[in-house]
């Protein structure tokens, strides 16, 4: 192995150190308790080294961010290839989605800080942008399949995104409750939004 070879080798073992020890802090106690100085004095590195990977507490925010999104984006694709009928994709697909919730808490908090993401963050962002291609294929599939062909796909795949963040959202801040009820008000809104989609 090369000189060069071994730098970029020891700059990615830095830069995987950074986010494992940013992760676990905040596991442990949240994003508020997360600082470039509680990084580098973790892992032992100065912090310029870590400024040289991350810029910012922010920077560090979107590489979780991404990484959140591209989990969510993968769970979506297996739930969409469970089906072939897209009333059928959509279902699934709002069951992963409450799935990746339950089971990525504290990725899901940081990827939706600032709610729903913009055209623009979709735009920008590729792992965000997987997420927002398998809503709108799918709706676009569906609605081709409807009685209203002409029916914005945009308008509608935005509809049911913020659907399922609601959903989500109103889950988290009431704490554990009955997940069979969960369940049925997930199935219940998404069984709605299907029906006004394709009658």
């Amino acid at each position: 192995m090369g000189i060069s070879e071994r730098k970029q080798r020891q700059l990615e073992q830095v830069r995987s150190a950074i986010l494992a020890q940013s992760w676990q802090i905040v596991e442990e106690e949240g994003w508020d308790a997360l600082s470039i100085r509680r990084i580098a004095d973790a892992i032992e590195y100065s912090t310029p080294v870590v400024y040289k990977h991350f810029e910012s507490k922010e920077a560090i925010r979107s590489a979780f961010s991404q990484e959140g999104y591209a989990l969510l984006a993968s769970r979506l694709h297996q739930a969409k290839r469970t089906h072939d009928r897209p009333t059928d994709q959509l279902m699934a697909l709002s069951q992963a989605y409450w799935a990746f919730a339950e089971e990525h808490p504290k990725h899901y908090q940081i990827m939706y800080g600032l709610g729903i993401p913009t055209c623009e963050m979709v735009r920008e962002t590729q792992e965000i942008m997987e997420v927002s291609t398998v809503f709108h294929g799918t709706i676009e599939a569906a609605i081709q399949e409807s009685k209203q062909p002409n029916a914005d796909v945009h308008l509608k795949a935005m509809t049911f995104w913020s659907i399922l963040h609601g959903l989500v959202a109103m889950g988290m801040i009431a704490g554990p409750g009955d997940p069979q009820t969960a369940k049925r008000i997930l199935e219940d809104a998404t069984a709605g939004f299907i029906k006004a989609l394709v009658e």
